[in-house]
């Protein structure tokens, strides 16, 4: 059985009673860490050149392909018409890899006709290896991103083409630019070109991104934090390569269980042909997990509405064992065997090595477990994707493509931690943000005023929430309880990987950022909708049939809980209250 996931004592109460007071809580006290500085806000400024960038702009290692005005309109974000700006796209560091493949930090910029002042460095998702457009993106469907506020922002390919993609990993430096030095080479270049373009380099910068993305941000506050003022930080996988172990370390346990011989399409190769795990447990079979938990867990905050919000009361609370109906007889849907419940409380530990050490954190229980992206990630990226990333970007030296049924995960654990004369840095350190077990390193990014806003769906099945949880208790722990006044974390219930599952998963915290970065309001409570019928920024079709299709509930900072006023709609987020 999956035990709880306690708060972490003293630490918790402190964070607790930072949310509770004021913004600027009182300091002084023997050995206590720094009061934040106060950083201005940001002042505007008008677009002076666009298409002269692309002969004029000079920056080393820096070639500027074309630099052309996009008209209000030409882009458009959730249906709306993006105002108007400049595309700037370009390459950094054009060589010629050891593989022989040509290699280079692919990007682009968009450059507001009315620009804030501000920069935004846009993480993308996955493995890279795609230029995506540089909106600006928040995840979750939303209905706005940084271009639209007003944002100068860049994307990148973090220095390999799809094309290279996995096999870059064989390639050492493009596997460090994957890592981190993308983002590093990039960074200056782009407060370059910002003020090449406007005749003043960008008042306030900010980072952001969701999965992949978060952990680019999550790993700049570490090592780029005199770079940014605001790190915008999604279900981050700052452990990426304990996490895909772990995924494998989980194939393992679901394919006694699945379908012998039965086998779906791969995602990336319309002809192969991979495990079909998801028959080890089905949609139905987790349609009544769901079931359970809220059974269980869903009115703890005052209402039985579909969403647990106690999140941590419900792993004190849920038993998988016991709150989980156990097959009597042949599988129907109805329940689950005892080999299914001891699988699944194996993988939501995260799993173990031989000798017992853990392999990645555990994930919490919660509703979302129905859907279909979690799903997706434990039982075909698992064996299509994992495999894939762990043998070719995490190991030193590379091992090549991994047999998920066959892994050796004691083995590949100390491959993801190795290192060899041609990869100088293992796929631990390439990956993770320096010092993260012990995180005091963020010391000096918390006195100059930086502020940190992590977000993670709880029931996101490759990066556990639990997870970012763990890292702010470590920061809480490392700054004297007084984490809030620097970084707040807001987990999303229902929520998977970054987007979808049960949930109220529109939300914009770059807005609420700013907000504390430059005027000193921190974010207690943000406003999230459930995107329903009708929804411009997308539908999401997993929503319950009992939900109202613009329901709402509040986002609340850690540890505090949305819970239900006793009045009032109860599918409107002004009827809760953080508490």
């Amino acid at each position: 059985m999956n035990k709880p996931l306690p708060l972490a004592g003293a630490a918790a109460l402190g964070v607790a009673a930072l949310l509770a007071a004021c913004a600027n809580a009182p300091g002084g006290a023997p050995n206590a860490v720094a009061t934040p500085a106060r950083l201005s806000p940001a002042t505007g400024a008008t677009l002076q050149r666009c298409e002269a960038l692309a002969a004029q702009f000079q920056h080393p290692a820096t070639r500027i392909e074309s630099a052309v005005p996009v008209a209000a309109g030409e882009l458009k974000l959730a249906g709306q018409p993006v105002a108007a700006h400049c595309l700037v796209k370009g390459r950094v560091n054009e060589r010629k890899g050891r593989d022989g493949r040509d290699y280079a930090i692919g990007f682009e910029m968009r450059l507001p006709q009315a620009w804030n002042g501000r920069f935004y460095h846009q993480g993308n998702g996955g493995l890279d290896g795609v230029v995506r457009p540089a909106e600006g993106a928040l995840g979750g469907g939303p209905l706005t991103g940084a271009l639209v506020q007003g944002f100068a922002v860049i994307s990148s390919d973090a220095g390999h083409t799809g094309a290279q993609t996995p096999y870059f990993g064989l390639e050492p430096q493009a596997r460090l630019d994957y890592g981190y030095q993308a983002v590093a080479t990039l960074t200056p270049m782009a407060k370059a070109l910002i003020a090449s373009a406007y005749g003043k380099g960008p008042d306030r910068s900010y980072i952001g991104g969701c999965s992949n993305g978060g952990r680019h941000a999550l790993v700049a506050a570490s090592r780029l934090g005199d770079q940014y003022d605001g790190y915008l930080i999604g279900a981050p996988g700052y452990r990426l390569p304990n996490a895909a172990l772990a995924q494998l370390w989980g194939a393992q346990r679901w394919l006694p269980l699945a379908t012998p011989g039965a086998t779906v399409k791969h995602p990336l190769n319309p002809n192969a042909s991979i495990p079909d795990l998801a028959s080890a447990l089905t949609a139905a079979e987790r349609e009544t997990v769901a079931r359970a938990v809220l059974q269980r867990c869903d009115a703890l905050d005052g209402l039985t509405d579909g969403l647990v919000q106690a999140t941590q009361a419900c792993q004190a609370t849920f038993d998988p064992a016991r709150d989980v109906p156990t097959c009597s007889g042949a599988r129907d849907g109805r329940c689950l065997t005892p080999a299914q419940k001891s699988a699944l409380a194996q993988v939501h530990a995260g799993g173990r090595a031989a000798n017992g050490q853990p392999i990645y954190s555990a994930f919490p229980w919660d509703a979302g477990i129905a859907g279909s992206n979690w799903a997706t990630w434990k039982f075909v990226n698992a064996v299509a994707l994992d495999p894939l990333s762990v043998g070719t970007v995490f190991t030193a030296p590379p091992v090549g493509l991994v047999d998920p049924a066959k892994a050796d995960i004691d083995a590949l654990l100390a491959a993801v931690a190795a290192t060899d004369a041609t990869h100088r840095e293992s796929g631990l350190s390439l990956m993770g943000p320096p010092g993260h077990e012990k995180p005091d390193n963020l010391l000096p990014l918390r006195a100059r005023g930086a502020k940190v806003v992590l977000y993670h769906g709880v029931s996101d099945a490759i990066f556990s929430a639990e997870d970012t949880r763990q890292w702010l208790e470590r920061v809480n722990a490392s700054q004297q309880g007084r984490a809030a006044d620097f970084a707040r974390y807001f987990p999303v219930p229902g929520m998977n990987h970054c987007s979808g599952g049960p949930a109220t998963d529109q939300f914009d915290l770059l807005g609420p950022l700013v907000q504390w970065v430059e005027h000193g309001v921190p974010p207690q409570a943000v406003k999230a909708q459930a995107r329903g019928a009708g929804n411009p920024g997308g539908v999401n079709t997993e929503l319950p049939a009992a939900w109202s299709a613009q329901r709402s509930r509040p986002l609340c900072a850690y540890p505090a809980v949305a819970r239900y006023k006793g009045q009032g709609n109860p599918e409107d987020a002004s009827s809760f209250s953080c508490q």
